[in-house]
């Protein structure tokens, strides 16, 4: 991809998620092309349907999580390292309900997409799970699969009240701590 598509291409990118998120999936697709400084022309030609934009802004979301994970397991506090990742996964979570959603409706929770995505957070989830269990700072029988589902409950239980997702998650990681 030359220069100037790539920077067109990550400010439609930057811009949908923004917009995605304030106000949900089916934001205008012309209001995400006059935000990225780019004609509606251009969008099409990197995005042809809205589900493209859609699947590309989910994707971008999740492989970024893969990498703060990365970045956070070089920390010399596992247990922080974890908590500071399970904070960004529920922020993560909270402001792509709907896109999530969407997505589902679309292509299934078994498609390529999600399995793909599923994937990566699997392996950034038991990086910083395992690292944080071999200092004892999370209890040894916890399992990723568990993690996921203790921040789609608290996903849920903040949908409505935000502000509390914070104290949520770590109410729940001091929970999680080895005995």
């Amino acid at each position: 991809m030359r220069a100037d598509a790539r920077r067109n291409y990550d400010r439609l990118l930057e811009q949908a998620r923004e917009l995605f998120g304030q106000d949900g999936p089916d934001a205008p697709m012309e209001e995400i092309a006059r935000r990225a400084g780019v004609g509606i022309g251009t969008l099409y030609r990197h995005f042809p349907t809205r589900q493209a934009l859609q699947e590309a802004v989910y994707r971008d979301q999740i492989e970024i999580l893969a990498a703060e994970a990365e970045e956070l397991a070089s920390l010399p506090d596992p247990g922080e390292a974890l908590a500071r990742w399970l904070h960004s996964t529920l922020a993560h979570a909270a402001a792509k309900r709907g896109l999530n959603t969407a997505l589902v409706a679309t292509l299934g929770r078994e498609s390529e997409l999600f399995a793909t995505c599923r994937d990566l957070l699997n392996r950034a989830a038991g990086l910083l799970l395992g690292k944080a269990q071999a200092v004892g700072a999370v209890r040894k029988d916890l399992e990723v699969a568990e993690l996921f589902k203790v921040i789609h409950a608290l996903s849920v239980a903040t949908e409505q009240s935000p502000e509390l997702a914070d104290r949520m998650v770590t109410l729940v990681i001091e929970g999680l701590g080895s005995r």
